[in-house]
């Protein structure tokens, strides 16, 4: 009875998710994607406090493709400057790598240091939110 309920949870949760984000703005999708990365980042962290290694793997996994194939390649659709572009999908990058290396490590201090990453970026995303000027060249990219 309860596997149901859950299932059912579960489901309605993704529809949600889905409906989200197909009425999400360019802008939106990309905090989303970020709010995404943190959140998988912080699931890890706590997986490795609690040596639940299987799952952090999976939490640390889940981060990575986001952040690889989500955030990475959202660069390719914008009409970002060029040298920007760069210097984000280098942080891409480097963030890909310091995420691995905690998964072997067990290294929390790369966990926080991403997350700290990622919620200096999202910060920046947040900050443009009002400005219409940036809104509607991320818009025109799409």
């Amino acid at each position: 009875m309860f596997s149901h309920d859950r299932n059912s949870a579960k489901m309605y949760a993704r529809i949600g998710v889905e409906t989200a984000v197909d009425s999400a703005s360019p802008h939106k999708l990309i905090l989303m994607l970020l709010e995404g990365a943190l959140l998988s980042v912080s699931s890890a962290s706590g997986l490795m406090r609690e040596k639940r290694t299987e799952e952090k793997g999976a939490a640390i996994s889940k981060a990575i493709d986001i952040i690889a194939n989500g955030l990475k390649l959202s660069l390719v659709n914008t009409g970002t400057d060029s040298s920007i572009r760069g210097q984000l999908e280098s942080l891409y990058d480097y963030m890909t790598a310091r995420l691995m290396h905690a998964n072997q490590y067990n290294d929390l201090s790369a966990l926080d240091e991403v997350s700290g990453l990622l919620g200096d970026i999202k910060s920046a995303w947040d900050g443009i939110a009002d400005d219409p000027a940036v809104l509607a060249t991320v818009r025109r990219a799409a």
